[in-house]
This record gives structure tokens, C-alpha cells and sequence, in this order.
């Protein structure tokens, strides 16, 4: 399945300062990092040298990643008809048939980090989520089996700061 072409706002200016950080701080430094270590002398068994060169590669295949990754993205942004229904960029309070309550956010694959309440729009749960509303019920079907979550509530703003992390005390 190809992955989705959407960020949030905050997704894309977070990966455009990673490649500012890289392009204007990171990479000159190694370059003179490099040149500093081409002057000793002998290449071959200069280890200064080999690493600062590899960590170029590194760079500039990150590089080249971030401008055509950031080219191709579609900032998506909230709309007041999105109210009362879950869609990209939504903020899901979810309870498990146990009580468990998790709070997640749908964002593009770019930018998930489950440790943080970001979940990929492309995974299964989320895709289970669209377009559903508050009081619903969604089923995922998992390697463990059927899971089933009942929807409390659905924001566009961030929950309060306490709780936008899940908890996966399981």
C-alpha cells in the first residue's frame, strides 16, 4: 500500500527544519570537518576522514529524501465541516472494551510516533476511525484478534497536555 501524501502543519515545518538544520548547520560542519582531516595527510587510515565522509553520505541521502518528501506532501488543515466527525489531523479519545482509554491524533506517516498520541492515518485503526463520529463503536481486526474501541470524543485542538499520551500498560 503506497503511503498517504498528507502532513499537518506542524508535521511539515518540523521536517523543513530538520532539512534547514541539515543544509545550513550540519552539513558545513562536516565539510570542514572533512577538509581539516584530508589536510593531515594520508586518506587511507585516516579515520576522521572515512567517518566525516560517510557522514556526508548520510547527510546528503537525507537530503535529497527531505526535498523530494516535502515537495510531494499536502499540508492538510482542519475545517469547521470536519466537526463531529474523525478525519486526518483529528485529536480521538478511544476506550477499549477493558475501560483503557488512549488519546491519538491522525497524522501522515511522516510524522507518526505512537510514544507521542501520533497515529498514521494509513494504519488499521485509523482507517477504522475515519469519518466515524462521537459513540461510535470501530472494529480492527489484529494478529492477536478483534479489537473493538468505542469513540468519547473527537477535537481538532490538542487534548490538554496530561493526556496525550496512550497508555499501554497491557
Amino acid at each position: 500500500m503506497k503511503k498517504s501524501d498528507y502532513i499537518t502543519r506542524e508535521g511539515w515545518l518540523e521536517l523543513d527544519r530538520e532539512f534547514k538544520a541539515l543544509w545550513k548547520e550540519e552539513r558545513p560542519r562536516v565539510t570542514q570537518a572533512v577538509s581539516e582531516a584530508a589536510a593531515l595527510g594520508d586518506r587511507s587510515e585516516n579515520a576522521e576522514y572515512i567517518y566525516g565522509k560517510k557522514r556526508l553520505r548520510e547527510i546528503d541521502r537525507r537530503l535529497r529524501f527531505l526535498g523530494k518528501r516535502l515537495d510531494a506532501l499536502t499540508i492538510v488543515d482542519p475545517s469547521p465541516q470536519q466537526e463531529g466527525r474523525v478525519f486526518f489531523g483529528a485529536w480521538v479519545e478511544l476506550e477499549d472494551e477493558a475501560g483503557q482509554r488512549v488519546r491519538y491524533r491522525l497524522v501522515g506517516p511522516d510524522e507518526f510516533n505512537l510514544s507521542e498520541g501520533k497515529l498514521s492515518v494509513d494504519s488499521p485503526l485509523a482507517r477504522a476511525l475515519l469519518k466515524k463520529q462521537v459513540d461510535d463503536e470501530v472494529e480492527v481486526s489484529t494478529p492477536s484478534g478483534l479489537q473493538f474501541w468505542y469513540i468519547n470524543e473527537i477535537r481538532y485542538s490538542p487534548f490538554e497536555a496530561r493526556a496525550t499520551l496512550p497508555s499501554n500498560n497491557r
